[in-house]
């Protein structure tokens, strides 16, 4: 039997260990953070990012610790992209659609979590996700704003897509009726 392989998504700092599969880190990821919390936390910190004199009021420790994870995140994120592309990820046909538990995805994305992915980093490269979230931490803990708030609302809104997709991914690998992947 072959053993997974484990990569460092840099998250030793906030899930005690640094090496996980990502699928895992998914998994530890959302053991650590409510996906409803996260968002509301993102939203919360991009509005006080592009308004000025609108700090937020959360400890810099846990929004330093949101972003490590966040950024961890997205890394596994990518890794299950590329896997999902050579087709190392195999994604079942007949998944049953429920428009109330879709959050922010498609019919078709909920149905393929992972091409959420896909089409996440088409459109934003990973350092267009460190920068956003580098960008958003900062000015959401000052008191001026972000001059281009334009150019963080696409990363902004390809990361919630990204955290609903990952949660689904989640709860189906959990009851072992999504997906099947292959040392990712």
């Amino acid at each position: 039997m072959m053993k997974k392989k484990k990569t460092d998504f840099e998250s030793r700092f906030w899930s005690g260990t640094r090496k996980h599969s990502a699928v895992g880190l998914l998994e530890v990821f959302f053991q650590f953070n409510n996906p409803t919390e996260v968002k509301e936390m993102l939203s919360t910190m991009m509005h006080s990012s592009v308004q000025k004199k609108a700090q937020i009021r959360k400890e810099p420790a846990e929004l330093f610790q949101l972003y490590l994870s966040l950024r961890s995140l997205v890394r596994a994120s990518y890794l299950i992209s590329k896997k999902a592309k050579k087709g190392k990820l195999k994604v079942p046909s007949e998944i049953n659609f429920s428009k109330i538990m879709t959050g922010s995805l498609s019919e078709q994305e909920y149905r393929n979590p992972v091409q959420v992915f896909r089409s996440a980093f088409k459109i934003c490269s990973l350092r267009d996700f460190d920068g956003f979230m580098s960008v958003v931490v900062y000015f959401s803990l000052g008191n001026s704003g972000c001059e281009s708030g334009k150019k963080i609302i696409i990363p902004y809104l390809q990361l919630t897509k990204i955290l609903d997709a990952a949660w689904l991914i989640v709860e189906r690998n959990s009851t072992g009726k999504e997906l099947n992947f292959c040392n990712t």
